[in-house]
């Protein structure tokens, strides 16, 4: 399922980023596609597609070392399949690297992966919300919000996976994919560490 959700979302991303057709209506498509994904899979894996998500959850020790692991490689197996086939369907050899504003780029990957964390760990993970139905629109609409707000800033991935897709297709150099991704996971860590303080469990 791991592998599956985050194929999906990196194969939605890059279809409705690379040629840019959607405009601002590609921010729905994603989030769209996110939350349609969570509540395919959070009754099976927990619906992470994620790095920085299950990191969070392997801290919180509610995954094993081997499920942690496990959940990483199907990520990033589906991520890179999703962006293969995304150069694939649109006939590409990859893009040529936006050129960001690092700086810029890392406040806002900080802030919305943090955002997005957080959202996941209060809909999805605490007890005092536990059952609801609305856990993958409010994942799905951080998503979304955040490419709205700061897609032409660092391109809104929020998601170490999707960095590394985004590196395959050229839309990120390599470089930019090791910063985005620590700079993600650093994120999450600091978004388990409030929420536990929120929410004192």
């Amino acid at each position: 399922m791991e592998f599956t959700g985050t194929f999906f979302l990196v194969l939605t991303v890059g279809l409705v980023t690379i040629p840019d057709k959607l405009g601002p209506f590609a921010a729905l498509a994603i989030g769209g596609i996110l939350g349609i994904m969570v509540y395919v899979g959070g009754h099976v894996s927990g619906a992470h597609y994620n790095p920085a998500v299950t990191l969070t959850m392997f801290l919180r020790r509610k995954l094993k070392h081997l499920d942690f692991v496990s959940y990483l490689l199907s990520q990033l197996l589906g991520a890179t399949l999703g962006a293969l086939l995304t150069l694939y369907l649109l006939n590409s050899s990859g893009s040529v690297p936006a050129q960001i504003n690092l700086l810029r780029a890392i406040i806002c990957e900080w802030l919305f992966t943090f955002a997005l964390v957080l959202t996941v760990l209060s809909v999805a993970a605490a007890r005092s919300t536990a059952g609801n139905s609305y856990y993958g629109a409010a994942i799905g609409g951080i998503v979304a919000v955040g490419v709205l707000t700061v897609g032409e800033i660092s391109g809104a991935v929020f998601n170490p996976a999707v960095a590394l897709a985004t590196a395959i297709l050229g839309v990120l150099s390599w470089g930019d994919f090791f910063t985005y991704t620590i700079t993600q996971l650093f994120a999450a860590i600091v978004a388990g560490v409030v929420f536990r303080m929120t929410y004192l469990e």
